[in-house]
């Protein structure tokens, strides 16, 4: 397919070309051009119609589109521009540089400069960042034929035409009407009698997580936002609402790994940035393992008196790391998907504190069983030690499995923070004071 549309535009074949880009997403234009030379990206880009262009430009990744805004001129980026919904608009002025902002700003019509203003006046991460003004909007003492033939006038600039608002006279919201409802009432239904009044809301300041979770919830395909009047300002569509929730997904990975979040993509980030990134937290975790060092000082002789104690600390580190990994990746999802709350605290920890006794007595039970045939009949003691520091750390694992993330929660931290890395940092040292300690009282040493 690359051969043929590089040999297309390089040949000006441009109707050939056009035809076959219509078999193209628009989806898959961002990989396409991640292929091809600039000159052929352009060539491509000029034969698309406005409508197409203007998917297809918001579906690139930031670094295509200020290539692109560079090479268009100031026509063809006017028409671009004008084709984008509002919230597409405001995400590209966010993700372009000053220089960049001022030249799409200088193609954008007066009033719709002024909406631009005022989305990218609400905090960040909220819902007025990520909402449109481009809505269909009805009157109450409307008919069914009124509601279609305002469709018709007004919808093709409008994100959405499935869900329609029904309005007061002073912008307030009093019900919702789906396109499916009006195709089969009456044409001379009032839009009234057929309207949903039951109609669930978010403000312009909740925030945007939040707001994406009620897609779920509700199996939304848009959400109205009010403002502090309970006036309707606009919609938030389930495309905006999943990139909201794979964003926070990538950003609570890279927190769970211990990695600081980052909005490029891995190979657009400069292997200096990348550094930074983690280094930071690497620092840290390296620093409090110091304390396993020294416990692992204070107890060197006992291990000198029996070396065998030696060998199984990896083992010991590893499974109360990996308890712990556990329990906080399924409290921290809980959270994420409001499965868990604060008030379940003492619900979650009783629950894994019955799993780490299931888990710890299985553990300790296969190793002391293993350790006796490993290394004779007479090692009772040592798979003693073994067994009980097993089904400690386990359950001490598993508690700070769950209070650490919400502890976080509580105050006001992100839960993804108090995850593996920190988790395990802080379990194998405890692994180690636990061990050595039955050890010296089992042992006598």
């Amino acid at each position: 397919m690359y051969e043929e549309i590089v040999k297309l535009a390089r040949e000006q074949r441009l109707n050939d070309l056009r035809k076959r880009l219509e078999s193209i997403n628009s989806a898959d234009f961002p990989n396409l051009f991640e292929e091809l030379d600039e000159d052929v990206v352009l060539i491509i880009y000029r034969v698309l119609s406005k409508e197409r262009a203007a998917e297809v430009f918001s579906e690139l990744e930031p670094d295509m589109k200020e290539k692109l805004i560079h090479y268009l001129t100031d026509t063809e980026l006017k028409t671009v521009i004008d084709e984008l919904f509002f919230d597409d608009e405001v995400d590209l002025i966010e993700e372009m540089p000053a220089s960049v902002v001022k030249r799409i700003l200088s193609t954008v019509k007066p009033e719709d400069r002024k909406t631009i203003n005022e989305l990218l006046a609400y905090p960040e991460e909220t819902a007025g960042t990520i909402m449109t003004t481009e809505f269909i909007d009805l009157k109450e003492d409307m008919t069914v034929e009124d509601s279609f033939r305002r469709i018709r006038e007004t919808g093709l600039d409008k994100e959405t035409v499935y869900t329609c608002y029904v309005l007061t006279i002073d912008r307030k919201i009093v019900g919702v009407v789906d396109i499916k409802d009006l195709l089969i009432a009456d044409p001379q239904a009032l839009v009234k009698d057929i309207m949903n009044p039951h109609v669930i809301t978010v403000s312009t300041l909740d925030d945007q997580e939040k707001v994406a979770k009620m897609f779920d919830k509700y199996n939304f395909l848009a959400v109205p936002v009010v403002d502090k009047e309970k006036r309707l300002v606009g919609i938030i569509t389930i495309d905006d609402a999943i990139d909201v929730l794979q964003e926070e997904v990538k950003e609570d990975f890279e927190k769970m790994a211990a990695v600081h979040p980052n909005d490029e993509s891995y190979f657009k980030t400069t292997v200096f940035k990348h550094a930074r990134n983690r280094i930071v937290w690497l620092i840290l975790l390296m620093l409090t393992s110091i304390i396993t060092g020294a416990i692992l000082n204070n107890y060197e002789s006992a291990f000198v008196s029996l070396p065998i104690l030696v060998s199984f600390v990896p083992l010991l580190m590893d499974t109360g790391g990996n308890c712990g990994s556990q329990t906080s990746t399924l409290v921290i999802r809980g959270f994420s998907r409001d499965e868990i709350k604060l008030k379940d605290f003492f619900k979650v920890w009783w629950k894994e504190i019955r799993v780490a006794m299931l888990v710890g007595i299985m553990l300790a039970g296969f190793n002391c069983i293993r350790i006796l045939i490993q290394y004779g009949w007479n090692q009772g003691r040592l798979a003693l030690v073994v067994g009980l520091t097993l089904l400690l750390v386990v359950m001490l694992a598993k508690s700070l499995g769950c209070i650490l993330p919400m502890l976080a929660k509580k105050i006001k931290i992100d839960p993804a923070i108090m995850a593996s890395p920190l988790i395990t940092t802080i379990v194998d040292s405890c692994s180690v004071f636990v061990y050595f300690q039955l050890a010296v009282l089992i042992f006598g040493l």
